[in-house]
């Protein structure tokens, strides 16, 4: 599916740019190395990139950058682009109900929008209602819309009652019963049919919710909620279906469960052990640790519009995952870059580099994980991810020099997509 996406993307892309693109500025950081080189050169033609540096071919469009630095168009693995950002969870959290899916699917388009212009041109976006998830991804890709190229799940999947059952908290038969989809449910089979579900409904990837949640109402946020039979079934038939799959995991005996069961990536990882930390590394299994999900629970308390239930559980995750990061840092945990995009104003992605330089990443170490790292942990890094000759051409520029200010990440200021720039401003 992503690769008949990038096919007809790069097709439209050589049909609108018709020529050759020279990008030139003072640096370029090509995600391999965690070096820069200077100056930066990039040759593009027909939405891929030609060559990293050389001099500009003849009749070629030159593009002149400045004091800046070229970086390949950061990534982020954790987004929830079809879901409105709301500081009050107890209303907030209805919103969906009150806005007819036509109009939040509007509003999804504005949050991908302002998303690439960020400088994010990929994302895994891992959960959503309606399958406006998956429309988006299918109008940008069609250029009704503007946004980053999406993998993304149809729904989540979890059990009765868990963080991803829709209709947790609520009285029996208050929601449409539609909700109570077949992602739904218990035990080894019920997990399979969920992930042949999904994957019917067009999901590139597979999320399951291994654990409680903060922003769920009737759980613990660390306690585990599937067995691991269950598990083992559902990264089995995941991967049998050459799907990659996704943990929502903030307790440590949840996320182990689905370490033992092969599962690609944690996802938030709030109360990880030592022990969850080391089979990471024996497994290779990816941390995708959310900072700036943390960020938006400090930005909403102070309010006091947070149900106090939800507010108990955020305090306690803010309060270990930073310990949590620094250990995973040090163990050499393979870290990726994610944000839980939703829980923060959509657009703020970038902040979560500076948050991964504050727990102990070097700048350079920061800007791999929202690239290379992440290309590798979403099955893309023969395509992207880098910037090297036959590679699609995403580039992002900064101001300045982010391997020395990570907070140049936050003022991206040029986006090119497969070839095509949609944000050439100061």
């Amino acid at each position: 599916m992503l690769w008949r996406i990038v096919a007809l993307g790069l097709l439209w892309a050589g049909l609108v740019s018709g020529q050759t693109i020279v990008l030139k500025a003072m640096r370029l950081f090509d995600g391999r190395t965690g070096k820069l080189q200077s100056p930066g050169v990039l040759v593009v033609t027909g939405g891929r990139i030609e060559s990293v540096g050389g001099i500009a071919p003849a009749g070629a469009r030159v593009v002149e950058l400045g004091d800046a630095t070229l970086l390949p168009g950061f990534m982020d693995a954790h987004t929830h682009l079809s879901m409105p950002y709301s500081s009050d969870t107890g209303t907030g959290a209805l919103q969906p109900l009150r806005q007819t899916v036509p109009e939040r699917t509007l509003q999804a388009s504005v949050n991908a929008k302002k998303t690439l212009e960020a400088g994010f041109t990929t994302v895994r976006d891992l959960g959503g209602i309606d399958f406006i998830n998956i429309g988006l991804r299918e109008g940008i890709h069609k250029g009704y819309v503007e946004g980053p190229r999406m993998l993304t799940v149809a729904y989540a999947i979890g059990t009765t009652g868990g963080h991803c059952d829709p209709t947790e908290g609520y009285r029996f038969g208050a929601l449409n019963p539609a909700l109570d989809v077949p992602a739904i449910g218990n035990g080894a089979d019920a997990m399979r049919a969920a992930v042949r579900w999904n994957t019917k409904y067009g999901a590139d990837v597979i999320k399951v919710c291994a654990t409680g949640g903060v922003l769920s109402l009737t759980d613990d946020v660390d306690s585990p909620q599937l067995t691991q039979e269950e598990l083992n079934a559902l990264v089995d038939q995941a991967h049998t279906l050459k799907r990659k799959a996704a943990a929502h995991a903030h307790g440590a005996e949840g996320a182990k469960r689905a370490i033992r069961a092969g599962i690609d990536s944690i996802e938030h990882g709030s109360f990880l052990d030592e022990e969850a930390l080391r089979m990471m590394v024996e497994k290779g299994t990816y941390y995708v640790p959310t900072l700036m999900a943390v960020e938006g629970l400090r930005m909403a308390l102070p309010g006091g519009k947070i149900d106090p239930r939800i507010a108990q559980k955020a305090r306690a995750a803010m309060d270990a995952i930073d310990v949590t990061v620094k250990k995973a840092i040090g163990m050499n945990v393979r870290i990726a870059l994610g944000t839980d995009a939703a829980v923060y104003p959509h657009g703020m992605n970038a902040g979560e580099f500076r948050l991964l330089v504050e727990r102990g990443m070097k700048p350079a170490e920061a800007l791999m994980a929202g690239t290379s790292v992440d290309a590798e942990l979403l099955g893309v890094s023969d395509r992207l991810g880098t910037l090297q000759a036959g590679k699609i051409a995403d580039v992002v520029a900064t101001p300045g020099d982010p391997t020395k200010d990570i907070r140049e990440t936050e003022h991206v200021f040029f986006v090119m997509k497969e070839g095509r720039i949609y944000r050439n401003r100061k």
